[in-house]
């Protein structure tokens, strides 16, 4: 693999906010793509890994999720960026990350850009709103 890549949940409005702050003001060369679009097999991620956090695969292989992988992006952008990760891997502040973060992803349709889609597992998006996220008629 030549480039890292960032995978997040592009059913998730409150996510595609976050990954379009990411592209917008976070200067990186990772690819920042949403885990129904990335070829899944090729990064060795799972459809649960994905829905359960965000995803790094870097371009040497190295994977991590949630916090850990938001690290590693923000280690792979511009120097005041790089400051961040690094204090994001800093022990007590990683101690407390991942409970923030899974705090975050289970109540991510509460904040702002959220919808009540963002609650939900991928399955049962699919199963109301169909593989194009528009409601189904039900037949």
């Amino acid at each position: 693999m030549e480039t890292s890549t960032f995978v997040y949940d592009g059913d998730c409005a409150f996510c595609t906010t976050c990954a379009e702050f990411i592209e917008r003001r976070i200067p990186t060369a990772a690819r920042v793509v949403p885990w129904q679009f990335a070829d899944l097999d090729a990064l060795g991620l799972s459809v649960a890994e994905c829905e359960e956090a965000v995803q790094w695969v870097g371009a040497d292989g190295s994977r991590a999720a949630g916090p850990d992988a938001i690290a590693k992006l923000l280690a792979a952008s511009g120097p005041l960026w790089r400051v961040a990760g690094a204090g994001l891997r800093f022990p007590p502040v990683r101690a407390a990350a991942w409970p923030l973060y899974r705090w975050v992803a289970r109540n991510r349709h509460r904040l702002p850009g959220g919808t009540a889609a963002c609650s939900l597992p991928q399955e049962a998006r699919e199963r109301l709103y169909g593989p194009t996220g528009r409601p189904t008629t039900g037949a």
